[in-house]
């Protein structure tokens, strides 16, 4: 019997999860209708996607919810479960069911006459999940208003309402809209988030820093040498973040951004030779090594590139990490790397066919070969 792939959508949303949000509003209105509520849900849900199934369970909450917005926002906030531990600095997303009600908020309570009620009530919601997603929608209808409140709230106590004025603002936000604002704008709110003492909120500003790389360069090599010259942030908080918002501009090999990082785009170093495993199976792994000379002491960004065939035939890139090293004049040194190719990826399918692999250093390809991945 094959054995069944894990699902996100079924992991995230499912009877238990949808019964646990029913729990809380229960618990808050006695009256609430709790087993029509997840059964209306449940009828609906198991062949929908995970958006989908967020936007269907705020749509079924407006079904149960009061019909005044405010009477309903007051009923949501009163149901929440308690804000995350504000002990801890990263990785505590919260739960994604608390994302439809987001969704809900976002839709029923964006005019005009309902912003106070619903801005704060997002400010609540992102202490127990992330409203990125739905902080959005209010950039959009109400963007100087909305800005102004991102402002006070770049100043909370709150590290996951931090956060969001900087993961809101991204230009390029993994799954979202895109906002009516210039890129430059949330600069100042960066300036004030950049020097965060949690990792959870410097993580977004690099990644916000990385959607600018990808517009505007010289904004984003900018901003962080000015950082770097401000000097509040702790110098090896500052490094790491420096390093993860230039990734992009790094694979590019951009000057600019390898210069910020302290390399050289003409690293005097040389690839004396590349082996690469010649026939590897999907499900399988890829085995190489190669052989670097430097004829002067220097820091050296070694990366690789695999260009994957794809189901039309064509290559697409994908650059992957290899070492972060430093070498002397003179000195010989042999990486290695085992790259697993796994037959069951969620995030992209390997076909068989003629791959090319190449190393690159500091931006630079030094040596290139290939292989064939087949069944």
């Amino acid at each position: 019997m094959a054995e069944k792939r894990f699902s996100l959508k079924d992991h995230l949303f499912n009877r238990e999860t949808v019964g646990r949000l029913a729990d809380w509003l229960a618990v808050a209105d006695p009256g609430f209708d709790r087993d029509g509520f997840v059964g209306s849900i449940m009828t609906a849900m198991p062949d929908l996607e995970l958006k989908q199934r967020i936007t269907l369970i705020a749509d079924v909450l407006g079904e149960h919810l009061p019909s005044d917005f405010e009477a309903a926002a007051t009923l949501i906030e009163t149901a929440l479960p308690p804000p995350l531990d504000p002990t801890l600095t990263d990785d505590d997303f919260g739960e994604f069911i608390i994302a439809p009600l987001g969704d809900y908020v976002a839709r029923r309570g964006l005019g005009e006459e309902h912003y106070e009620i619903s801005i704060g009530l997002i400010e609540q919601l992102t202490m127990r999940f992330s409203m990125e997603s739905y902080i959005r929608p209010f950039l959009l209808a109400h963007p100087e208003r909305t800005m102004a409140v991102l402002a006070k709230w770049a100043g909370s106590d709150n590290y996951h309402v931090r956060r969001l004025v900087s993961e809101g603002t991204r230009p390029r936000l993994p799954w979202a809209s895109r906002i009516p604002i210039e890129i430059d704008r949330p600069i100042p709110l960066l300036d004030q988030l950049h020097a965060d003492p949690t990792r959870y909120v410097t993580r977004s500003v690099a990644n916000h820093i990385n959607d600018i790389a990808k517009i505007d360069s010289t904004l984003a090599v900018e901003t962080l040498g000015r950082w770097q010259r401000a000097g509040e942030q702790a110098p090896r908080e500052l490094s790491w973040m420096t390093r993860h918002a230039l990734r992009t501009l790094v694979k590019q090999g951009d000057p600019d951004a390898m210069s910020l990082l302290g390399y050289s785009t003409d690293p005097e170093v040389e690839a004396v030779s590349l082996e690469i495993e010649p026939e590897v199976e999907i499900g399988d792994v890829l085995e190489f090594e190669v052989e670097l000379v430097a004829t002067r002491d220097e820091p050296l960004l070694v990366d690789y590139v695999i260009d994957f065939v794809k189901k039309n035939g064509q290559t697409r890139p994908k650059v992957f990490k290899l070492k972060q090293i430093e070498m002397r004049a003179g000195e010989t040194r042999t990486l290695a790397k085992r790259h697993r190719l796994p037959a069951s990826a969620t995030t992209f399918t390997l076909y068989p066919g003629i791959h090319r692999l190449s190393v690159m250093v500091n931006g630079t390809v030094m040596a290139s070969g290939q292989f064939e991945l087949t069944n």
